[in-house]
C-alpha cells in the first residue's frame, strides 16, 4: 500500500481514536488534519484488518460452533430472504470460548450456508442453529446438529446461539454511530467488527494495528 502524507504524530493520534470508535470527521477535528484525510485514513486502516484477517481465514473452528446469519442496513425491517429486500445478508460462525468469523452472502440459502460450514468447522463437531431451512443438509451432514427453535425459546442448556447473536448487537451497534456505512464499504466494517471482538482489549488491539501499519503502509 501506498505510504501515508500524514506526519508520524498524526497517524498515531489517528490510529488511537480509530481504536476508540471515534468518528472520522470527529477524530480529524481533534488531530487536525482534514476529514476527508481522515476518512481516507481509517478506511486504509480497515483494509489492513481486513487483509490481516483474510490471512488466518484457512484456520477451521472445533468444538461448539454456533453459526447464524443477520441483516444490515436498508429502510425495511424485513425477514429472512425475500423479505429482507434493501438489506445486506452476512453469515456467521462462532466458536464457543473462541473467535468469531464473519463473511457477507450473496443470500441464506442452505447452497451458500452449508459450503461455508464444510470449509470452516472441523468434522465432529457440535453446530448450533436456529430452525432455519437453510441448514436442514446439517441434519445428515458429519456435524453434530442442535437448533434451537425462536418462535418457542431462545435457549434450553447448552441448545442455544447467544454468543452470535451478541456479536450481531454488538457490530451494528458500533456502525450505527457513522449514520450509514457505504455499501461498497460494508465488507471492510464487518470485519472491523470481527476483529474488535476477536481483540477485545483495546491495547492489545492498538498494539496488532501499528504493527499491521508499519507492515502493510510503512
Amino acid at each position: 500500500m501506498r505510504k501515508s502524507r500524514i506526519s508520524q504524530s498524526k497517524q498515531d493520534r489517528l490510529i488511537e481514536h480509530f481504536i476508540a470508535g471515534t468518528t472520522a470527521r470527529t477524530a480529524a477535528s481533534l488531530v487536525g488534519v482534514h476529514r476527508n484525510s481522515a476518512a481516507f485514513y481509517f478506511h486504509r486502516l480497515r483494509e489492513v484488518i481486513a487483509y490481516e484477517l483474510e490471512a488466518e481465514s484457512e484456520a477451521m473452528f472445533g468444538g461448539e460452533i454456533e453459526v447464524d446469519e443477520s441483516y444490515f442496513g436498508g429502510r425495511q425491517k424485513g425477514k429472512r430472504g425475500r423479505g429482507a429486500a434493501g438489506k445486506i445478508p452476512v453469515f456467521g460462525l462462532l466458536k464457543r470460548g473462541g473467535k468469531v468469523y464473519t463473511r457477507v452472502i450473496p443470500d441464506a440459502a442452505g447452497k451458500t450456508l452449508v459450503p461455508i460450514i464444510e470449509r470452516k468447522v472441523t468434522p465432529d463437531s457440535i453446530v448450533y442453529s436456529d430452525s432455519w431451512r437453510g441448514y436442514n443438509a446439517l441434519d445428515v451432514s458429519s456435524f453434530k446438529h442442535f437448533r434451537i427453535n425462536h418462535s418457542e425459546l431462545f435457549a434450553e442448556g447448552r441448545h442455544h446461539i447467544n454468543g452470535i447473536e451478541n456479536f450481531w448487537n454488538q457490530a451494528k451497534r458500533h456502525m450505527r454511530k457513522f449514520n450509514g456505512v457505504p455499501r461498497e464499504h460494508f465488507a471492510l466494517y464487518l470485519k472491523e467488527c470481527e476483529w474488535r471482538f476477536n481483540t477485545p482489549d483495546p491495547k492489545r488491539q492498538l498494539t496488532m494495528l501499528r504493527q499491521w501499519v508499519r507492515k502493510n503502509m510503512g
